[in-house]
């Protein structure tokens, strides 16, 4: 990450078990108006990732280090899925102003008696659609290839590593959300079926003052299926940190 002039916004886009490719429509949303950090998460598309990175709240560590060799302060964090987590992760541990705001979009990491987040592991991609579309058609698979599939293997072992043991959660976060005191906005997919939308209100209740948002025709992934109403709820959160 490099240092950023005061005056320029940074936002920080973190990706979900998917891939950096989930969250490329919203760096690039981004792009034209402030600086975005994109990164690939340590063990996906082949990168590789230290043992110690073995949990949301170590990759959050990690992510925290790195604003504070930038010198950044006030950063914007939307993450999705699993990014959100990070994100939420890294707004308990600030204790010097390095986040200024995070937006959450179908995030998991807490447990929510009666609607427990939804097993993906092994799924191939059109099972998984079938669950994080709301429009399981849009889900575009290239051919498969060596390459393609290595990276695809690759990323489900980076995710049961960091976020497998107890699956995709946290017992311990639900209670520590009520230590962010930056502005949070809790976006979901009105038909995510790997995490409901009663599961993204309970995560924003544990929030003090987080706005929780409904996207229309989306799923897991609204910014692949309905990129116009998640911007705009983006746009307007981000114009008023």
């Amino acid at each position: 990450m490099t240092e950023t002039s005061p005056q320029t916004r940074t936002i920080l886009v973190l990706h979900g078990g998917g891939g950096p490719a989930t969250v490329a429509p919203i760096a690039a949303h981004f792009a034209g108006a402030a600086e975005v950090l994109a990164p690939t998460l340590p063990g996906w598309n082949g990168t590789p990732r230290p043992d110690s990175l073995d949990s949301a709240r170590a990759l959050a560590a990690h992510f925290l280090e790195q604003l504070t060799d930038a010198g950044l302060h006030d950063v914007v964090v939307i993450g999705n899925s699993l990014g959100g987590w990070i994100a939420a992760e890294m707004a308990i541990a600030d204790t010097d102003g390095r986040v200024g705001g995070i937006a959450l979009i179908d995030v998991v990491g807490i447990e929510v008696e009666h609607h427990p987040i939804r097993d993906i592991s092994g799924l191939t991609p059109q099972q998984l659609a079938q669950y994080s579309f709301h429009d399981p058609s849009k889900l575009v698979v290239p051919p498969p290839t060596p390459e393609g599939l290595a990276i695809v293997r690759g990323n489900q072992a980076a995710l049961a590593a960091v976020a497998g043991t107890p699956y995709m959660h946290d017992p311990a976060l639900r209670d520590r959300l009520s230590s962010v005191h930056v502005p949070t906005l809790v976006v979901w997919g009105e038909s995510d079926r790997v995490v409901t939308p009663d599961y993204g209100r309970a995560f924003a209740a544990a929030i003090p003052g987080a706005r929780f948002e409904l996207v229309g025709e989306a799923g897991h992934l609204p910014q692949l299926e309905n990129p116009g109403a998640l911007f705009a709820a983006l746009d307007a959160f981000v114009a008023a940190q």
